[in-house]
């Protein structure tokens, strides 16, 4: 099956040797997405909410770029760097997401990228 790279100019650049997305047939898989400013590549200031709406908004403009939605994505992995903002998290994902809702994923982590408190990287099936 061939294999298409994914970019947009509204998310932003990766930070290492990897690609915003790739779409292998109907399925498309994103790298994990930080709350970095696409437009000075500087983390976002501000708490937990602001740094989810962050890394959705990034979300959005890769997939988006693919052609598709969030209502094409089938599952979602989030990384905390403190489980006590799950609660937060959820509430952002909502204003993203609708029922019926992907499967999903939370996992602790001790660290992310640049300090970011939470990355998020999601897989979409298409047609």
């Amino acid at each position: 099956m061939s294999r298409t790279v994914i970019a947009s100019d509204a998310a932003p650049k990766a930070i290492g040797p990897y690609s915003q997305a790739v779409q292998v047939g109907n399925t498309i898989y994103t790298s994990g997405q930080i709350p970095l400013d696409p437009a000075t590549g500087e983390l976002v200031a501000g708490d937990i909410a602001a740094q989810a709406h962050r890394v959705f908004d990034n979300l959005k403009a890769v997939i988006e770029a693919a052609g598709a939605s969030f209502s094409d994505v089938v599952r979602v992995g989030i990384y905390l760097t403190d489980l006590s903002n799950f609660a937060a998290v959820n509430a952002v994902m909502t204003e993203y997401f609708q029922p019926p809702y992907p499967a999903r994923s939370t996992i602790g982590v001790a660290a992310l990228p640049r300090g970011a408190q939470v990355e998020v990287d999601l897989v979409l099936v298409r047609g």
